[in-house]
């Protein structure tokens, strides 16, 4: 059972858990190259999800439901550092896959062979190993003849995309002063703007998302997500530490020139009497203009959050009776459907069986409907808990089948709300407002978990696939009829894409928790999966799933292909 009770408990849980090149005209002009690759290189996986539209879809149909029964492993890679596993998802790029691993070390392989290109291993401030989200990444970015780290350290930084070399490193933040202001996605590109946001939304901080020029590291905008200096949205003082961090990679969208990205809960999560209101832009989606960091409109779709229910996952971009809509799940469980020229709401659905924090959400409006008071003091059972009914692993769309695919679990958690002093929280503590807290199954139920295959746009389920622990992978679907997903046990699995039938799996001896991918070399495609189990999530979920906490950990890249 995990009682979270002062940084005492914090610092229990911590423990617990513990191509080539590109053409200097390109990059003047400040194109993308990321965005060039994706559209007319199948063979590539350029971007964090191959795509600007989010849907994690490799065209690739060489490795098929026919002959998937001769895959076999083509390579591996260990970075050397297992600490937190490997969260990452690689790039992959005219044949070179880069991929980073913990505390910030970058590697370019040879995907052919796996062999090493080059390793960048940064000097971090020391003050990175006394922070809570220590050690792990989700990736880099690559464009303009650069591969981009968002540091540990609250650092963007340009590497030589042939050599690897240091070109510039530009410091965003400071930890001594915004505990929690660190980077642990890769910054991504709008055309010559490096933008990102920072981890730490359940500390004391305000959550800001900042831009760079690609080119030179030179700072170019920061957009305050707190709107602090609004009385009615965060009283008093209270935005100065709303937290609300844009945690998680947003995506570009060229033809209409606006970044997609997603905002994290309010602090102090759980205890929202000294923040009334509706404490915007926390749990929300935002749309911003690249160049000027203007926004253009914004979705809160949870009004004063006092459930730990961020809205930073992926938003998959669709087009739905000649709407191009936004498909964006939020921890809470409901998944929103949104116009993307206006953030109107289409529709609501949700992608969890248990819950109660709301009697429901109108689906034509987005309103939150009878929400469920959570008394100071009392234990209050709230579903779904505090990791979602996803964590941040991403999910997959197949255009060929029109389903997305997605992990998801059944998770509640007892709460007892409690004031928290801010001032008295050290680097490493949370600012939950919580005298108690704990993961519990669905009240007369058991925890669950499953991997589910749904029409996007109306949540209708086609087919599902239980787990005895939820899928902490991001999940990869192909040309080839094919959806990959990873588990906690370090199981590989391959189903039918319209079907769900089983066609493959292997063991790589450690859970996954990053992404997996494909790309093709030299006329061969391969799968590419980051191995070793790591994050905080195994910590908060082990009272629901008691087994989670003896899996060993690792890392490693694991590439297969077809067998000769």
């Amino acid at each position: 059972m995990i009682l979270i009770d002062g940084e005492q408990e914090v610092i229990k849980i911590k423990k617990l858990v513990l191509s080539a090149s590109v053409t200097s005209c390109l990059a003047l002009s400040g194109v993308a190259t990321t965005a060039i690759a994706a559209s007319e290189n199948p063979n590539d996986w350029p971007q964090y999800h191959r795509t600007s539209d989010a849907w994690r879809f490799s065209p690739l149909d060489q490795i098929n439901v026919n002959n998937i029964d001769k895959l076999k492993v083509a390579w591996i890679h260990q970075p050397g550092d297992v600490q937190m596993g490997l969260q990452a998802t690689p790039i992959v790029i005219d044949g070179v896959a880069y991929y980073i691993g913990p505390n910030n070390n970058v590697y370019a392989l040879d995907a052919a062979s796996g062999k090493k290109i080059w390793h960048y291993q940064p000097e971090l401030d020391e003050i990175v190993d006394e922070v809570f989200y220590v050690a792990a990444s989700r990736g880099v970015t690559v464009g303009h003849g650069n591969v981009y780290v968002g540091s540990l350290d609250g650092r963007f930084i340009a590497l030589d995309q042939k050599t690897g070399k240091e070109k510039w490193s530009t410091q965003i933040t400071d930890l001594e002063k915004c505990y929690g202001c660190l980077f642990s996605s890769p910054p991504q590109l709008a055309g010559d703007v490096l933008f990102g946001g920072t981890t730490g939304g359940d500390q004391p901080t305000q959550g800001k998302i900042f831009a760079v020029n690609a080119i030179t590291g030179e700072k170019m905008w920061t957009f305050e997500i707190l709107e602090k200096d609004d009385p009615k949205s965060w009283p008093g003082d209270s935005g100065e530490v709303g937290g609300s961090g844009a945690w998680l990679p947003g995506t570009y969208d060229e033809k209409s020139d606006t970044i997609f990205i997603g905002t994290s809960n309010a602090a102090p999560d759980f205890y929202g009497a000294e923040r009334e209101g509706d404490n915007k832009h926390s749990a929300s989606l935002l749309a911003i203009e690249p160049k000027t960091g203007k926004l253009k409109w914004s979705r809160q779709e949870i009004p004063h959050d006092v459930w730990d229910y961020d809205a930073a996952y992926e938003a998959l971009s669709l087009k739905h009776n000649g709407k191009d809509v936004l498909v964006h799940l939020n921890k809470s469980g409901y998944v929103f459907v949104l116009e993307k020229d206006t953030g109107e709401v289409e529709n609501v659905w949700p992608l969890a069986e248990n819950i109660n924090f709301v009697k429901g959400i109108n689906p034509k409006t987005g309103e939150l409907i009878g929400r469920k008071p959570m008394p100071t003091g009392e234990e209050t059972t709230i579903c779904p808990y505090l990791l979602g009914a996803r964590s941040w692993n991403h999910g997959a769309y197949n255009p060929n089948t029109g389903l997305w695919y997605t992990n998801a679990m059944e998770v509640c958690n007892i709460v007892v709300p409690a004031p928290q002093e801010h001032e008295n929280i050290g680097i490493a503590g949370l600012y939950l407002g919580v005298s108690k807290l704990v993961a519990v199954p669905p009240p007369g139920k058991k925890a669950s978990a499953r991997l589910d295959a749904r029409d996007p746009i109306t949540g209708k389920l086609k087919w599902s696939i239980d787990y005895p622990l939820p899928g902490l992978a991001s999940v990869l679907t192909t040309g080839g009829n094919l959806v990959f997903n990873g588990d906690p046990y370090g199981v590989i699995h391959a189903y039918n894409a319209e079907n769900g039938d089983k066609v493959w799996d292997f063991n790589a001896g450690s859970g996954l928790r990053g992404g997996i991918v494909s790309y093709s070399v030299n006329g061969k495609q391969y799968i590419l999966a980051s191995t070793g189990f790591g994050s905080h999530a195994p910590g908060f979920m082990a009272s629901a799933f008691p087994e989670i906490g003896g899996l060993p950990g690792g890392a490693a890249l694991v590439a297969f292909t077809l067998d000769d």
